[in-house]
């Protein structure tokens, strides 16, 4: 069996939790890079998850059973024409963006669709960069595969075997579907909570008491409203048409329930929540998705000086990374008034366990 080779342009957070977990699952592997950050190359290098470093798109690509777009969106186009002539036919082009639509666009406008197949893990940190980059960020991730119709199907195959091996779990979706399905899930969930965030802002007293009681429940529909605007800009007009179909009928949905709440239609009322919790309690509890879980805990203290210090101390000493700590002021929840907020799962969990063994009253909260 010949060594497996993949290239990648651009080596972020995406890109190089890639090879992390390719080089954790084919030892061997031949890992190659091209990246404008040198820093990143080197520390990969230095790291032994790649085999070689490129100056820029060459003929060292050339061998490549895949290779991967991973830099920003803004720079396929000039990346594609840079690889074009140095993509063999047995290479499966792929890339890693969250909008599918103008990438198959662009690859087929070059001839490229039968090696193209758009890839989407769907995963991620608010950490960026490959310096934060890990190959268990993948680990139970749906992984969207959209291959062009020209694809053969021993490609397919292949990738997908390549998307097992990493981790991930493979999901083959038309790109039209794709980008429909991320709309409603992703994409339109973030104008929801930036719309909700501004609404706040706008309606707020100016001695701003809606946002000094804002918590609980508030903070944690509207989280995502934190994320890159940079990113959502580009994102809301690389998928405009879906996002803004989907809008419309959002907006619909807002005004029959604002009847409703003006008629006093008890049974529709409580139809419409009751519908929507069995709905929500039917999903599956995942750790990645298109939009970050919150690990969080709640914790119940005492109201004296030194109590938060007591437990970042006893976390500290366990070596668990907090992430963010915050007072529930108001006690929204009822059984706590501290929030720790974690990178990872298995630190919230480590967390919990240290401060119950202490006699801490904790509940978990946050998981969207």
């Amino acid at each position: 069996m010949n060594t497996l080779t993949c290239g990648f342009i651009g080596l972020g957070l995406i890109g190089g939790s890639i090879a992390r977990a390719i080089r954790a699952a084919y030892p061997a592997a031949r890992l190659i890079a091209y990246d404008i950050r040198e820093t990143s190359l080197q520390l990969a290098l230095q790291e032994r998850i790649l085999t070689e470093i490129r100056p820029a798109i060459d003929a060292a690509f050339e061998d490549c059973d895949y290779i991967f777009l991973c830099a920003p969106v803004s720079c396929n186009n000039e990346n594609l024409l840079s690889l074009r002539k140095y993509l063999s036919p047995h290479t499966i082009l792929t890339d890693v963006g969250s909008v599918k639509t103008d990438i198959h666009r662009q690859t087929e406008a070059l001839g490229l669709q039968e090696q193209f197949i758009g890839g989407h893990p769907m995963t991620g940190s608010e950490r960026i960069g490959y310096q934060n980059s890990k190959a268990s960020l993948l680990e139970n991730a749906y992984y969207i595969l959209t291959p062009s119709d020209k694809v053969p199907d021993e490609k397919k195959d292949s990738y997908r075997s390549l998307v097992e091996a990493m981790g991930a779990i493979p999901l083959m979706l038309s790109y039209e579907e794709h980008d429909f399905v991320t709309a409603a899930i992703s994409h339109l969930p973030h104008v929801i909570a930036a719309s909700l965030v501004n609404l706040v802002k706008n309606a707020d007293s100016e001695a701003g008491v809606m946002k000094m009681i804002a918590a609980g429940g508030f903070k944690d529909i509207t989280r995502i409203a934190s994320s890159s605007p940079v990113m959502w800009q580009q994102i809301c007009l690389t998928n405009k048409d879906n996002i803004s179909a989907l809008l419309k009928r959002y907006i619909n949905c807002l005004t029959e329930i604002s009847a409703k709440i003006d008629d006093g239609a008890a049974e529709a009322l409580y139809e419409f929540f009751d519908t929507a919790r069995s709905y929500r309690e039917s999903f599956i509890t995942a750790s990645s998705g298109p939009i970050k879980t919150a690990y969080v805990l709640t914790v119940d203290i005492a109201d004296r000086p030194g109590s938060i210090a007591a437990i970042a101390a006893l976390l500290a000493a366990d070596e668990v990374s907090i992430k963010n700590i915050g007072i529930n002021h108001n006690r929204e929840l009822a059984e706590g008034a501290l929030r720790i907020e974690f990178y990872e799962e298995e630190a919230a969990r480590k967390a919990a366990v240290i401060l119950t063994g202490k006699g801490y009253a904790i509940q978990n909260g946050g998981t969207p």
